[in-house]
């Protein structure tokens, strides 16, 4: 386990900036106005040569518990109680703050060692207030940059103390049975996505509550499903067969809701949903969490088909199924509106579920995995061809023109989507209806199911073409 560091401060002091310095690349949302971080956001930071967890909070407020603030400052909180060291970051140019002093009390209180760090003190402009802060109990502050990578020496040299040498982060194939499972919750807002996540983790990991849009960022939490109907592994190389699979691993990530785009004007939540999108493309399967009091909606059609478009394979979830009403009904129009609206992939995996009672929670995360093994697999090249070639002898390409279109052979480019190449002669002129007819044949005779497969056609370069 890498030890870890959670940024704690008052809002917009620039802790977000600093925790993407500290990882390395742009994970956390950043922008002028103060609390766009609401969830606790984790990444492995490195500083010369350390390595630890990183965790980013939200501005720490003093507002009563049953406000969004309130209940934003309980996961800082509880990020602190969990941390080897927190950094607490002032800003240098605002000075020292009636909301620092308060804050500095907190963390008197606690019994994790403090870092304090005067942000935003390019050249001299913080000299003043790293005197100011001594004010706060916690020794000399270090004069940092985040936005500009100034000051990290001295970032260090105050880490060092807390924080073992450099530790190697453990490499993952991700393309291994027993790799973690990239799991993304996405849909409109306030269908219950992070609500569905803490009853997955059995805490209340993110922040909830009946405001829409309360996500901003996609927060990635690792977490041990443990499967009640484990499957016998396959023998390793000396013949040992391994017990059966009953842990896990999973990677869950929770988005910010998507809007029609035609209604999302400010800056902020276009940030957001332009990260719920970069999660898509880093998911291996996607939930798409649908409202059962409101049912299926375009929007829902427009998500769904995004995710199809981005090659990741798809779970439909119908959550709040413990209020819904003429659920039966309900269902079947649901499953019909789909096959409809997604033609081009018919069969989606559909389940019902309930956040608040935890109803087919285990059905549904069985479900994602079984997508990412179809996703994931690879046929053997000499299967391949045998069921290629008694699929054109059943159905031929036409012959446009009069003039043949010959198919000679397909492999497999790659998995994750399966992608396969189909070479032949005058593919140019193939229909769109030969190609579908290839599709569904390869999804329902080669066991595919309803993930996205694709198929592209090559012909063989003719040497008297020019």
């Amino acid at each position: 386990m890498l030890p870890t560091v959670a940024i704690i401060g008052r809002p917009n002091v620039g802790k977000s900036t600093l925790f993407n310095r500290l990882v390395g690349k742009k994970l956390a949302l950043v922008d002028d106005q103060p609390g766009v971080t609401r969830d606790r956001r984790e990444g492995v930071g490195r500083l010369f040569d350390l390595t630890f967890n990183i965790v980013d909070t939200a501005g720490y407020e003093d507002d009563d518990v049953a406000t969004l603030p309130g209940r934003m400052r309980q996961q800082t909180e509880a990020a602190v109680d969990g941390a080897d060291v927190a950094l607490f970051v002032v800003d240098g140019r605002a000075g020292v703050t009636p909301l620092d002093e308060e804050i500095a009390r907190w963390l008197r209180s606690t019994t994790t060692p403090v870092v304090l760090a005067v942000n935003k003190a390019e050249g001299k402009a913080g000299q003043d207030t790293v005197m100011e802060a001594y004010a706060l109990g916690f020794g000399e502050g270090c004069a940092i940059s985040a936005e500009h990578g100034e000051g990290l020496a001295d970032l260090f040299q105050a880490l060092l103390p807390h924080i073992d040498g450099e530790r190697e982060v453990e490499a993952v194939d991700h393309e291994a049975p027993d790799a973690p499972l990239k799991l993304a919750i996405v849909g409109r807002p306030n269908a219950g996505k992070s609500t569905l996540i803490n009853k997955l983790l059995g805490e209340d990991r993110l922040v909830t509550g009946p405001e829409a849009g309360i996500t901003r960022d996609s927060i990635s939490i690792d977490w041990v499903w443990h499967d009640p109907n484990p499957k016998e592994r396959e023998p390793d190389e000396d013949g040992n067969i391994p017990p059966p699979l009953i842990e896990r691993r999973v990677r869950l990530i929770d988005t910010a809701g998507m809007r029609k785009r035609a209604r999302v004007q400010e800056k902020l939540e276009k940030l957001s949903v332009a990260d719920a999108r970069r999660a898509i493309d880093f998911a291996e399967v996607v939930v798409l969490l649908l409202d059962a009091t409101k049912g299926l909606e375009v929007q829902d059609l427009k998500i769904a088909d995004g995710v199809i478009e981005e090659g990741r394979a798809l779970v439909i979830a119908i959550n709040k199924w413990d209020v819904a009403e003429n659920a039966s009904s309900l269902f079947n129009g649901i499953r019909a509106a789909l096959d409809e609206g997604l033609a081009q992939l018919k069969g989606v995996p559909m389940i019902a579920v309930s956040a608040f009672t935890g109803k087919g929670l285990d059905q549904l995360i069985s479900a994602a995995f079984a997508a990412r093994e179809s996703w994931n697999r690879r046929v053997p090249t000499s299967t391949l061809n045998r069921w290629f070639e008694a699929a054109v002898d059943a159905n031929p390409p036409p012959a446009p023109g009069g003039k043949r279109i010959k198919l000679r052979y397909i492999t497999q480019a790659r998995n994750r989507p399966p992608t396969f190449v189909v070479f032949g002669t005058r593919v140019d002129h193939l229909p769109a209806s030969y190609h579908r007819y290839l599709l569904n044949g390869i999804r329902r005779d080669l066991d595919f199911g309803a993930v996205p497969v694709r198929i592209n056609f090559r012909a063989r370069a003719n040497p008297f073409d020019n």
